[in-house]
Formats: structure tokens, C-alpha cells, sequence
């Protein structure tokens, strides 16, 4: 789905207030039959959710309200994300560890147990197959997360090199949780929030103590597990709500949160629960929102701005590329990965705030000299900024923060500039 979701929410969005429902129809929902459901499938629609197709499956576009006013209750409250439809699996046996480690960058070894890192699974030739969060559980056990539209091409990847290691005598295996449902809670809302327990600044509220407010009011009064001591990159086995769930302390729009693993006849009224509590403050958000967030935090859409020809260097995610395995190599295509490290790539991915339309995947990006240096791969207008953005590849050299440019959009010369990423600042709960 090129071009970010916040483009199709609102081309949907247009074409209903038209009226041309019937239109809207033949495009988006044509092959609704052959698509897949996540169990929260009905609650979405009760709660008047707009469905449309995505990686094969029936998901929220939006709700009753617009996508810029459910990006700004995320970044003001909270949002609730059905992401079923990505894939969770499990690696388990004493060879797990180094079986993932010649798959992807990170070095998962070097994890302790109850922590995740975001990677990438990588071909021959360097460039991203995937991206992940994986999380050590134990040493023999790897829990990790790919994405919807990747699935297939994932597992088989997966499977084809287990054959290979197992053939050799290691001991690793898989099971992949189609019986599980992934719900991602996002909060922060610092001001808005802290405002609703005492009448005083928020400037008063540390950002440990505001994050124990949220966790008591959304998602805390849920387990007996105490959540304000589990810091970004966490991993828990617990009980919430009466069931027992994997929860991660991760998500994908540059705020705090959970993605919470949950069996998947459990699932509807776990999402009812947290709904219930937070008394509207919470409210279920759907894939424009979540793009236009993503997009705000920075954050790579594989598909857009991640692609089998694209290194994790040329993305900008050298940081996630462990020390070890910079020295050791040992992963698919660490011999290109690690002499760009040496030499540099030649493309680099950045940010850009630009004037006249928004952005979309594929304008062309121009030196001030109108010589091509490179596209966007996303790119809309900010509900947080008012102000387009965009993420785009451009030639070393030309990458750093304000360099000046000129982004193509139907036909037409717009000025540009380089930027530093996240565009909104990320809210993720780290130790002081």
C-alpha cells in the first residue's frame, strides 16, 4: 500500500463526504469475501469503524472521528490499536539464539532475558528482508513480531534456514501464535492527563510520575504486576484482565505504550476493559492515524521506506547493528552491511519539512540546481505540526540537516529542507 496509509484514510474520507459511496465501494472493498478477520473484527465495525483492505486482511482505517483528530487524542491521551494481522512467533531451543543471529543484525545474545530490541532480517546482498521487535524471554526462547504484509515471505525465509541449521544438529524450533491477538496500547497525554488528577501545572509532574498516573488510570488496575517498573524494550509473561498475555513495553507511533499478546478469545474484552477505564480518554484508533504517527515519530513503514534493497545503513539504522556484530559479522549480507559502516553508504534516508501539497511516495527530490538527488518514500501533512513532512533517500553529502531542496509533486517545484528525525519528539519510558 505505497504512499502511506494516511493517504488512502483520506481518500476514503473524501470520496464519503462526496457521496460517492457507491465508488468507494468498488475500490476498497471489492474483494471483502476473500479477506481476512482479526476477532475484533465486529467490535470494530459496532464501534463504527471504516474497513478497508491491508495486507490481506479487513482492517480500520479510521473511526467516527477524522484521522488528524484520532492522531492528536493519541498524543494528547491515548490510542487502541487492533494489530492482529502482523505475525507473532516463538523460537525455542538451546541453539535459538545463534540461529536468529545469522538472520538478523542484533545481537540477541547480548540481550538479557525480558528485553527486545528492534532489527532487521537482512538477504545476501544487505538489504531488509523485514523489520522486527524480537525479545530474549530466556536464553532458549525468542519471541518476535514481523510484519502482516511480509508474513510469507518471512516464514519461508525463516523455515528454509532452520532446515539448514537443524540438518547441521542445532537444536531450535518454532511456533507461530495464530492463536493469539496483538492489541497495542499507546499513551502519554502529559499535560491532559496530569490535569485530570490535580488542578495544578504539569510542569509539577515528573515523567516517571506521570507515566505511574497513566499506568493506575489505563492499563495498571488490570494485573497485579507492577508496570511502572518495567522500562521501553520490557517484556513480561503476566496476567491482565484474567488472562494470561506477553506484554512489551514497544509500539510504533514515537509514544510510551504495550503491545499485549493475548489469546485470542480474550481478546475483544480486554480492548473493552481498557476502554471502559480511561472514560473516553482512550479511544480505538485505526491504520491512518497509526501512519501519520509513525511517520511524525520518524519511524520506517516496510514497503515505503524499507525495502529488500535498502541496507539498515542507507535507512539509518546503524544504531540497531549490535558492537559485536559489527566485529563478528556472521548475519546475510554483513559483507556489504559492514563496509558501508567502513566507507559510507551512498544514499541515506532523512526527513524534510516542505511547503505547497504534502509529499507522497515517489516525488522526485531535486538539488537547488534541479539535478535529481533522490524521492520521498512517505510523507502527508503532520496533525501535530501543521506543517508537511516527509521521509526520503537522498545521495551522501546531500543528507545533512538543513540542506535545502526542491520536491517534485505533479509536475510542479516545491521548496524543501533537510531535517533531523523524529519530527515529534518520542515519549518512551526509560530509566533516569
Amino acid at each position: 500500500m505505497r504512499g502511506g496509509l494516511w493517504q488512502l484514510g483520506q481518500s476514503i474520507t473524501r470520496r464519503l463526504a462526496q457521496g460517492d459511496k457507491k465508488a468507494v465501494a468498488r475500490r476498497y472493498f471489492a474483494s471483502d469475501a476473500e479477506l481476512k478477520k482479526t476477532v475484533v473484527y465486529d467490535f470494530h465495525v459496532a464501534n463504527g469503524g471504516k474497513m478497508v483492505p491491508f495486507a490481506g486482511w479487513s482492517m480500520p482505517i479510521q473511526y467516527k472521528d477524522s484521522i488528524m483528530d484520532s492522531t492528536l487524542n493519541c498524543r494528547e491521551n491515548g490510542s487502541l490499536f487492533d494489530v492482529s494481522h502482523m505475525c507473532g512467533l516463538s523460537l525455542k531451543g538451546k541453539d535459538s539464539v545463534p540461529f536468529l543471529e545469522k538472520l538478523v543484525i542484533a545481537d540477541v545474545a547480548g540481550l538479557a532475558p525480558g528485553t527486545g530490541s528492534l532489527t532487521v532480517f537482512t538477504n545476501e546482498k544487505g538489504g531488509a528482508i523485514d523489520d522486527s521487535v524480537i525479545t530474549k524471554v530466556k536464553d532458549d526462547h525468542i519471541y518476535l513480531v514481523v510484519n502482516a504484509g511480509c508474513r510469507d515471505k518471512d516464514l519461508a525465509h525463516i523455515e528454509e534456514h532452520m532446515k539448514a541449521f537443524k540438518a547441521k544438529g542445532g537444536d531450535v524450533s518454532w511456533h507461530i501464535h495464530d492463536e493469539r491477538s496483538l492489541l497495542a496500547l499507546q499513551i502519554f497525554g502529559c499535560c491532559v492527563i496530569a490535569h485530570s488528577f490535580a488542578p495544578t501545572s504539569c510542569y509539577l509532574f515528573s515523567h516517571d510520575l506521570v507515566m505511574v498516573l497513566l499506568l493506575l488510570r489505563f492499563l495498571q488496575h488490570l494485573t497485579k504486576a507492577d508496570l511502572s517498573k518495567m522500562y521501553f524494550g520490557g517484556f513480561q509473561v503476566l496476567d491482565i484482565n484474567g488472562v494470561q498475555c506477553f506484554l512489551t513495553r514497544t509500539g510504533y507511533t514515537g509514544e510510551d505504550g504495550f503491545e499485549i499478546s493475548i489469546p485470542s478469545e480474550s481478546a475483544v474484552d480486554l480492548a473493552k476493559a481498557i476502554l471502559e477505564k480511561s472514560e473516553g480518554k482512550i479511544r480505538l484508533t485505526g491504520l491512518g492515524a497509526r501512519d501519520s504517527l509513525r511517520l511524525e515519530a520518524g519511524l520506517c513503514l516496510y514497503g515505503n521506506d524499507l525495502e529488500q534493497h535498502i541496507t539498515p545503513i542507507e535507512a539509518g539504522l546503524t544504531w540497531a547493528i549490535g558492537k559485536r556484530r559489527r566485529a563478528e559479522g556472521g548475519f546475510l549480507g554483513a559483507d556489504v552491511i559492514l563496509k558501508q559502516l567502513e566507507e559510507g553508504p551512498k544514499i541515506r534516508r532523512v526527513g524534510f519539512f516542505s511547503s505547497g501539497p504534502p509529499p507522497r511516495s515517489h516525488s522526485e527530490i531535486q538539488d537547488e540546481g534541479g539535478n535529481n538527488i533522490g524521492e520521498v518514500t512517505s510523507g502527508g501533512f503532520s496533525p501535530c505540526l501543521k506543517k508537511n513532512i516527509a521521509i526520503g533517500y537522498v545521495k551522501s553529502g546531500l543528507h545533512k540537516a538543513g540542506t535545502k531542496v526542491k520536491i517534485i509533486i505533479r509536475g510542479k517545484s516545491n521548496e524543501g529542507v533537510v531535517t533531523k528525525m523524529p519530527f515529534v519528539p518520542t515519549k518512551y519510558y526509560k530509566p533516569s
